[in-house]
């Protein structure tokens, strides 16, 4: 990869986190490359990339064996392995972790997704994660669902770092920043200390693009003219949400007591429509103060050929929000879209989470034969 884009997007404010991690990642030193050579600083998992990690290669065999011969069953074979990755790439990204004050440096590792409408659950199993994985650059995934709201809450004021996944609407949002405001002066009260705890809210990007288009096409006419629009611009008002939250009197007493502000987090940055520019959801969203995940695949597009022209999302909350009227001027049901986003996307993971344990019973009674 050529690091000149790479830095570029890093000294604009954006910190760069790969979106996968496998064992051969970890073992063949790749992760560390991009680390020391393409301004990565941090990682995001989730069961989609898990699933597909143990799919492939022989990295996981020896664990498998060992995991197969005490008779583990395939939900605690299944965490041991996830745990067992985490817990090498925080140690990888622990310099990082240092030197940006636990700003970046982190990990993110997501509760098992079919606990996603049970609150009790969630926060149990985040808990457990905390303290299975054991390490302080870990960054816990909990779902913005309503169920989820609550759980980001309560786990917050236990000291857990927590990534917030699956935003997809600006009013979620919202409530995703009341319930880590929530979380902070509950942590206060209960003597964490706030400069320990960090958290990041991962708006997704892409999706709404590949939702909205579709409905926009259905509808046909002047309405095709504003397909591609969309993603953009509700990341756009999101970042002004996150603006107006991170600046009152709330968040200045917490501030006050080493709070950090929990950053916009770009997620499914990855480029869905071949017709679009691949490098769309990183050059039109390059912005202090938040994080980029992406798969590799847009990473080296972007240090091939991304362009960083300064700040391209402060001051256009204005203008996105046009973007929104017109779509629902068009006739696109904006709050069935988010609806049906949060919906699929919590199905896609349980799917893939599925898929998973399905990808190590099968390994687990290989390795028994």
């Amino acid at each position: 990869m050529s690091t000149d884009r790479l830095a570029a997007l890093a000294d604009a404010g954006v910190s760069i986190w790969l979106d996968d991690l496998s064992r051969e990642r970890l073992r063949s030193g790749n992760l560390q490359s991009l680390i020391t050579d393409d301004h990565v600083v941090g990682v995001t998992t989730n069961p989609t990339i898990f699933a597909s990690a143990l799919a492939n290669g022989e990295a996981y065999d020896e664990q498998v064996r060992e995991l197969a011969a005490r008779g583990a069953s395939v939900e605690d074979a299944v965490r041991e392995i996830t745990v067992a990755d985490v817990q090498q790439a925080c140690d990888v990204f622990s310099g990082t972790w240092e030197t940006t004050g636990g700003v970046d440096g982190r990990v993110s590792l997501e509760v098992d997704p079919r606990l996603a409408r049970d609150t009790d659950a969630t926060v149990a199993e985040a808990l457990d994660l905390w303290k299975a994985v054991d390490r302080p650059n870990l960054l816990v995934k909990i779902p913005a669902t309503e169920a989820g709201l609550p759980a980001i809450t309560r786990a917050l004021a236990e000291g857990v770092s927590v990534n917030v996944t699956l935003i997809f609407s600006v009013e979620r949002y919202r409530a995703v920043m009341g319930a880590y405001l929530d979380g902070l002066e509950q942590a206060a009260a209960n003597g964490h200390q706030l400069a320990a705890i960090t958290s990041v809210a991962s708006f997704f990007v892409s999706r709404v693009d590949t939702e909205i288009d579709k409905r926009l096409e259905a509808i046909g006419g002047d309405a095709l003219a504003l397909r591609g629009q969309a993603a953009v611009a509700n990341s756009r008002l999101a970042y002004a949400a996150f603006e107006e939250v991170f600046s009152g009197e709330r968040w200045e007493a917490l501030a006050a007591k080493g709070a950090k502000p929990q950053r916009p987090l770009w997620a499914s940055t990855g480029v869905k429509n071949p017709d679009y520019p691949d490098t769309l959801y990183i050059t039109e969203l390059v912005v202090a103060d938040t994080v980029n995940t992406m798969p590799e695949k847009s990473m080296k597009a972007f240090a091939d050929h991304g362009d960083v022209r300064g700040d391209t999302v402060t001051g256009l909350g204005g203008e996105a929000q046009q973007v929104f009227d017109a779509v629902a001027a068009a006739g696109v049901d904006l709050d069935d879209v988010f609806l049906t986003l949060e919906t699929e996307g919590v199905e896609k993971f349980e799917k893939s989470w599925s898929e998973l344990l399905e990808t190590v019973q099968g390994q687990l009674d290989g390795a028994k034969s």
